[in-house]
């Protein structure tokens, strides 16, 4: 009979624990071991151990903030340059955080993302733009506004009911004022089920975009078997576009592809009226960007709504 044993082991200070935590991470070690293959040592992994907790940490404040009402929808306009006029807008997060100030969606999205909160926060991104929805609507602006889905919270099964739901419960809200916006990997790993979903929301009245399209994993099977209203072209392409003669064939190919496939071109990330002109000369004339004008808040929008004034470059401008 041969005897054989299976370690583990955790060593202090590196393992800033007191003695019963010690003991038991050793405990988890060792059953490492076990899994490993038997007769061989384990070291407990104290940094990832250290990681875990930061992120248990940083869930339970963003669940707390949750609660306490700390996040807010920002709303970017939307605008058809050559018409010079506010055709919709995007809403984006915001957390007021009580000691750090206001929060963009890259300091705090990738936190929520697979995770127990994921779905809270989309249900609470949902109600509020319903919210604004009809905040808009009594201040004589009907204008869709669009939210972005998560991958894990479109591919859930029974989507388009809690979707329907939500709807439901504002039923002086207009579904074509509300807009999707999914990404390509949202619908990477089940597109049948996507696009059944999507079917169905679109059969209601919502509208549907494709946000950060030619960035990630694109396809004209995107465009042929997604039901789509609109393409949303990438800022990373329009930024070098008037530099770049590859990045200006880019947009170029996609507004072509809109325009084949009866998909209106939002293009994202406009901050100079040059990029604005040449957009027009290709053929795109919705867009969204600092040019135009950055995330505000709602109570904001109104009196911005009234005042914008496109540039002259833009206005009339034949588009290609």
């Amino acid at each position: 009979m041969v005897v054989t044993a299976s370690i583990g082991y955790t060593l202090y200070p590196d393992d800033e624990a007191d003695a019963d935590a010690l003991l038991r991470h050793a405990d988890q070690a060792m059953y490492v071991a076990k899994q490993a293959g038997r007769n061989r040592f384990h070291a407990f992994d104290t940094a990832h151990e250290r990681a875990l907790q930061v992120r248990r940490t940083q869930t339970a404040e963003l669940s707390e903030a949750l609660a306490q009402g700390q996040f807010a929808l920002y709303l970017q306009p939307k605008v058809d340059m050559r018409r010079g006029v506010v055709v919709g807008a995007e809403a984006l997060a915001r957390w007021q955080h009580p000691e750090r100030g206001l929060l963009a969606p890259g300091a705090f999205l990738h936190l929520i993302e697979n995770t127990e909160l994921e779905a809270w926060f989309g249900e609470w991104v949902v109600d509020s733009a319903l919210q604004l929805i009809a905040q808009l609507g009594r201040q004589g602006l009907a204008l869709p506004v669009s939210i972005n889905v998560s991958a894990q919270h479109l591919q859930h099964e029974g989507f388009a009911d809690w979707m329907e739901h939500r709807m439901a419960l504002r039923p002086e809200v207009p579904a074509h004022r509300l807009e999707l916006e999914i990404t390509e990997s949202a619908a990477l790993y089940d597109i049948d089920h996507v696009a059944a979903e999507l079917e169905r929301l679109r059969g209601r009245g919502l509208t549907v975009s494709l946000d950060d399209f030619g960035t990630g994993y694109s396809s004209l099977a995107y465009l042929r078997r997604l039901p789509l209203d609109h393409i949303k072209l990438d800022r990373s392409f329009v930024h070098n576009m008037t530099t770049d003669p590859g990045d200006r064939a880019i947009v170029q190919g996609v507004i072509g592809l809109g325009a084949s496939f009866g998909h209106r071109i939002i293009a994202e990330g406009v901050e100079t009226v040059e990029q604005g002109a040449l957009l027009l000369d290709l053929g795109c004339a919705w867009a969204q960007g600092y040019c135009i004008a950055r995330p505000m808040p709602p109570d904001a929008f109104a009196a911005w709504a009234a005042e914008w004034r496109a540039p002259a470059e833009w206005l009339g401008r034949p588009l290609a």
